[in-house]
């Protein structure tokens, strides 16, 4: 800024006045300054600018598990749409479902004075968090409820969408039916395997072991795990996926298989795109993950606006938990 005043030949003062869009200074001295400032490629720090004024730095930490799962970008943009309204800017960092890369990042967004944080959490031990709550930051949680402190939590219905999936493919006959979902400390997978468990109790099946696996993250490994399944001895009819990396794997593993009506049938968790172009029924739970982001981004708004003692709820504020309804479509029947 000094620099700025030097060169324009004006107090820092005045320089700064007209970084400012101060009306009040004259027009042939806004202008020396504007020249200045573009001449010596100036830019206000708005960061030290916000500090200096006792406001925050206008910064949203978005914490996420994989940005390859294209549900986190449509979560971002629903997050951004929302606090881009308050003059906030979002922030997002992968933990690629790593626990201590969680940690790492939301201490990281800490000490760069974030004024909140959404996260997805990897991992049921969330001390982290309840850390930041405590040293003031407000912080929402999507798509996997607070372990161990309280916050606001937006969440999908992931029991009851599995359920509905699963009793579909009931519904048409199948009672061997397979299971691929992402590791067991995945909170949606988890939710996942007990709506896809509940549903078989409800037409008294009882879930087989052989006919699950877990731990696929991405397309690949689900592909190899639904090649398994589907060598086995006796294998499923029918496979329901619990998101959509594995509903993609599970597809490339079915496509060699003969035509459709011996071919196992498809249903999964996630709408994608192009799934009405894979020429294979398919029956998926789909949800508005925007709305996912935009509920988040609205819950922590108001907790930024009204927070309470260590960034906790506000008084008068109670915690607020949100549930995203899912429902049923089919492609290619």
């Amino acid at each position: 800024m000094r620099d700025v005043a030097q060169r324009a030949d004006v107090s820092a003062m005045t320089a700064s006045r007209v970084l400012r869009d101060d009306p009040r200074v004259l027009p042939a001295t806004r202008e020396r300054v504007r020249a200045a400032a573009a001449a010596l490629g100036y830019r206000p720090n708005e960061v030290a600018r916000s500090l200096r004024l006792g406001r925050g730095t206008g910064l949203v930490g978005l914490v996420v598990t994989n940005l390859a799962n294209p549900f986190y970008s449509r979560l971002a943009l629903g997050v951004d749409s929302v606090v881009a309204g308050d003059g906030l800017k979002t922030v997002i960092g992968n933990t690629g479902q790593d626990l201590d890369a969680e940690r790492e990042l939301v201490a990281d967004l800490i000490a760069r004075r974030v004024d909140g944080i959404i996260a997805v959490p990897a991992a049921a031990d969330q001390r982290h968090l309840a850390a930041a709550v405590a040293e003031g930051v407000p912080v929402v949680l999507a798509s996997r409820p607070p372990e161990g402190f309280e916050a606001d939590c937006v969440l999908v219905d992931d029991f009851g969408g599995a359920r509905a999936a699963t009793a579909r493919l009931i519904e048409r006959g199948h009672r061997r039916i397979g299971f691929l979902g992402p590791p067991p400390a995945v909170y949606t997978g988890t939710e996942r395997l007990r709506g896809y468990t509940a549903a078989l109790a409800d037409r008294g099946l009882t879930a087989d072991d052989r006919y699950v696996s877990l731990g696929q993250t991405d397309p690949d490994e689900a592909t190899a795990a639904a090649t398994a399944l589907l060598a086995l001895p006796d294998p499923p009819t029918a496979l329901f996926c619990s998101n959509n990396r594995n509903t993609i794997g599970a597809f490339r593993a079915i496509r060699p298989l003969p035509p459709t009506g011996t071919a196992p049938a498809l249903a999964g968790f996630d709408d994608f795109e192009l799934a009405d172009a894979l020429g294979l029924p398919l029956t998926l739970v789909a949800y508005d993950s925007d709305e996912l982001g935009r509920v988040a981004g609205r819950l922590l708004a108001e907790r930024m606006r009204g927070r309470g003692p260590g960034g906790g709820p506000a008084p008068g504020g109670p915690v607020q938990r949100v549930v995203v309804a899912t429902s049923l479509v089919e492609y290619g029947a």
